[in-house]
């Protein structure tokens, strides 16, 4: 197996989660965290898309699927265009609501077909490229797209967690 089809192996299962832990939430559940100031389900799964977004298309030398497919207007968020969801505080985090599940899935899915395509004519010379030069060592395509498979993850678990304390009865 190489490089690309483990990339590819990698954001697919990221899809396959996000479908299984979103996929027939009502909003509330959606948008409620496990506590107050928490994150919600649906600041996560926006989040770990946008950052998805945000840094292949960077990468890539491609635009945002939320800017160019109409995403930003479709969820309305009272945020700025570019905002990625990193280093958000309570405040922010409550701006992030949904009305439907249908809305992350939508817009994880046409994030994850932009990443397939760019991953798609990936070589293995074309993960040395140095793609962020402001850290020490510069970051390299291979560093950034696994950062972002990992970061993926874990958010996408953050999520699969508070989906069973909603589910849990109240003790």
């Amino acid at each position: 197996m190489h490089a690309q089809e483990i990339l590819i192996d990698g954001f697919g299962r990221v899809r396959e989660e996000v479908h299984a832990t979103v996929g027939g939430l009502a909003p509330d559940v959606l948008n409620t965290g496990p506590g107050p100031g928490a994150n919600s389900i649906a600041w996560l799964v926006w989040h770990l898309t946008r950052v998805q977004d945000d840094h292949v298309a960077d990468a890539f030398g491609l635009d945002q699927v939320w800017l160019t497919q109409g995403w930003e207007k479709n969820f309305g968020l009272a945020l700025p265009s570019h905002d990625t969801g990193y280093g958000h505080g309570p405040a922010q985090v409550e701006k992030v609501r949904v009305g439907s599940a249908d809305l992350l899935t939508g817009y994880y899915d046409a994030v994850h077909e932009q990443t397939l395509q760019a991953l798609g004519g990936l070589a293995a010379e074309d993960l040395e490229r140095v793609v962020d030069e402001r850290w020490d060592p510069p970051v390299t395509l291979g560093v950034r797209l696994v950062s972002v498979l990992s970061d993926d993850l874990q958010h996408i678990g953050q999520a699969a967690y508070v989906k069973g304390l909603a589910g849990r009865p109240a003790t």
